[in-house]
């Protein structure tokens, strides 16, 4: 997707399983759409960001929430 988004005032969110540790993947729904980022990169220049659109999201949480285990880490 390539779709510009501005991400000044997203309200990042990470799994409660993550203990509040700064080793997480962080999510935010912004503007039609869902960006995600590793929250070791927040505040360094260079860090990714990776946006896709909700379909896809739903989708791919879709597929865990089913047990899709093919989605998972063996």
């Amino acid at each position: 997707m390539n779709k510009k988004v501005d991400l000044t005032n997203a309200t990042w969110a990470k799994s409660d399983l993550s203990n509040g540790g700064d080793n997480c993947l962080e999510i935010a729904f912004v503007d039609g759409v869902v960006a995600l980022r590793d929250s070791n990169d927040v505040g360094t220049a260079d860090a990714k960001v990776l946006v896709i659109s909700e379909d896809d999201y739903r989708a791919f949480t879709g597929g865990i929430e089913r047990g899709q285990r093919s989605l998972l880490l063996p």
